[in-house]
């Protein structure tokens, strides 16, 4: 029997520790066209943690469970992160949860060049967008703990 090769990370380091940031799973998932498109949009966000509705605005292709299951895909890898709003502090009608990049996917894609923060949001503030998704932009968005 052969030990199972262990992976590395983008530095070099380790990947094998349970839980640990893992960067290969994170590229891999991160360079699916409709994900990329996700972070993209993620990282031009005014707030840099756009809802749902915000992305189904951005992504007419896509329906909201595609986009359900793709952010999915990039929290099990640990490139997104969910914010959401206590049920206490919920406003009727609005959403309550909101997507960001988190801390170890950012540093993975600035020491590779991916998705430059800049250049996401010149290309976000293109877009037209309606009176809706303006106020839901300009929403308070829960901070991580």
């Amino acid at each position: 029997m052969h030990p199972k090769p262990e992976r590395t990370d983008a530095d070099g380091g380790s990947q094998g520790e349970p839980g640990a940031f893992d960067s290969w799973a994170a590229l891999q998932k991160s360079t699916d066209r409709t994900r990329a498109n996700l972070i993209a949009d993620i990282v031009g966000h005014p707030e840099g943690a756009p809802s749902v509705k915000e992305l189904d605005y951005m992504n007419p292709s896509l329906e909201d469970d595609a986009i359900r299951r793709h952010l999915s895909i990039l929290q099990d890898v640990g490139v997104v992160e969910e914010l959401v709003v206590e049920p206490g502090n919920r406003i009727r009608g609005y959403p309550y949860k909101f997507y960001e990049l988190s801390d170890e996917a950012r540093e993975l894609f600035d020491r590779n060049d991916l998705f430059p923060e800049a250049a996401w949001q010149r290309q976000y503030d293109r877009v037209q967008r309606t009176g809706e998704i303006k106020e839901l932009e300009a929403m308070p968005r829960p901070t991580r703990e």
